[in-house]
């Protein structure tokens, strides 16, 4: 009760914020039902109720970024695991869109808020054996509810930073009942795993799996999808195309500065910007075009371009598809990383083999990032002026680019296989939930 009070507290004081960007952006009001009053069995078609009865497994992934993690886990856990019900949850209008288009054939709803009304709702609505959080999504209420209902609440690909950490351990008093009902995490690296058991996470619920996004990333350009961008964009094999993806605000003018002193004397440049949030994409048209240079806008021109001029600078302003654009370029700027918010996911440029920077701040992705600098895969940029350097670099010596971008393809294929690992302990789970439930009988 104490919790509920708190959350509606919060939720009444970011009320004002909420309601602009609901009526400025159209945020928020997509769900809204289940967000605040939980899943009921007739928001699918058929009903859950109408269905032959399967255990469940819950999968949750709050956005974009998540979804793409699990993707493959599903369909490995699908595969070992066929008797099961698979339903995805996820927070964000983008996340369920892309999860409606990745997971057609499965449930897909919005998470209930925290509150223990809603939670309840949706867990008796699903009955879930098994609840699979995408990363970290510490919620007292969801965990302590599902926990309590015989569910096996489990954090796939764990990733807890040394400042979240920091944070969870100084109200190690109210947080540590919640990690301690984890039944189990697969963490992406041993410092991680350290931070969970200081949060009050078990020792013995710890398995250190790698990052499934290694697993995730892709391995060669020579796609349908890949090709498929190249035609509508009219991408030449002589271009060489600078992709920055994933950008905040500055970024995008960096990458344009970058563009501007560069493609005048390198008339096989070429630049790709795909902004991480949709309310900003007609702002960086706006600047774009500022600049000088014509907008060619994904979402607006549907017909593959006879050709690619300098003059024209290609701006991706749809969701779910960046995947496949990094596989367009040679050089790539992954965004996010100038400012705060911690940086954005390296490995799918480094995957295609793409010569990849990224900026100073990339907490949210240091192991992976650190793997790369240390195998001398990427280039950490201190300053946003530095990616005009470090494109110039590339395009004065693509040998070297090259070797960068090569060198980025072998870390990827190297540390494969935390799927499997994590596959193997969800259904270690399952399978105790089963022989429980025997022996019970």
């Amino acid at each position: 009760m104490l919790l509920d009070f708190l959350y509606s507290i919060l939720l009444i004081s970011v009320s004002p914020l909420v309601i602009y960007r609901a009526a400025r952006f159209g945020r928020y009001r997509r769900g809204i039902r289940q967000k605040c009053l939980g899943l009921r069995p007739d928001d699918f078609r058929p009903p859950l109720t109408d269905l032959p009865p399967k255990p469940v497994a819950w999968f949750h992934a709050v956005s974009v970024g998540e979804v793409n993690l699990i993707a493959g886990l599903v369909a490995a856990f699908r595969d070992a695991n066929p008797g099961h019900r698979i339903v995805i949850s996820t927070t964000t209008d983008t996340g369920y869109d892309l999860a409606r288009a990745r997971f057609p054939d499965d449930p897909v709803f919005f998470a209930p808020l925290d509150f223990s009304w809603a939670v309840k709702q949706t867990l008796d609505t699903l009955r879930p054996e098994l609840l699979v959080l995408a990363e970290l999504e510490i919620w007292p209420n969801l965990i302590r509810l599902a926990h309590r209902s015989g569910c096996r609440v489990t954090i796939a690909n764990g990733r807890l930073s040394a400042r979240s950490g920091g944070r969870y351990a100084k109200l190690r008093r109210f947080f540590a009942p919640t990690f301690a009902r984890l039944d189990w995490v697969g963490c992406q690296d041993a410092q991680t795993a350290q931070r969970f058991i200081e949060c009050g996470t078990r020792p013995e619920a710890i398995t250190v799996t790698g990052s499934i996004k290694f697993d995730n990333a892709p391995d060669t350009r020579d796609t349908p999808e890949v090709h498929r961008l190249a035609r509508w964009s009219a991408t030449e094999s002589w271009h060489q195309v600078l992709l920055a993806g994933s950008t905040q605000p500055g970024e995008e003018a960096a990458a344009l500065d970058a563009y501007r002193e560069l493609s005048p004397r390198h008339r096989e440049l070429r630049l790709i910007i795909v902004p991480r949030h949709k309310e900003r994409f007609d702002e960086v048209a706006e600047l774009i075009a500022s600049r000088g240079y014509v907008v060619r806008r994904r979402s607006q021109c549907h017909a593959p371009a006879e050709h690619w001029s300098p003059e024209t600078v290609v701006l991706v302003d749809t969701i779910g598809e960046l995947r496949n654009w990094w596989g367009l370029c040679q050089i790539a700027f992954v965004g996010g990383s100038f400012g705060p918010r911690g940086g954005q996911n390296m490995l799918e440029p480094a995957g295609y083999g793409a010569a990849t920077c990224f900026g100073p701040n990339t907490q949210n992705f240091a192991e992976i990032s650190s793997r790369l600098l240390q195998a001398g895969a990427a280039i950490r940029l201190a300053e946003p002026s530095d990616l005009t350097r470090f494109v110039s670099r590339c395009l004065e010596d693509p040998a070297e680019s090259s070797a960068l971008g090569q060198r980025a393809k072998e870390v990827v294929l190297s540390h494969r296989g935390a799927t499997d690992k994590t596959v193997n302990q969800l259904s270690r789970r399952v399978s105790e939930n089963v022989a429980a439930i025997r022996s019970a009988a």
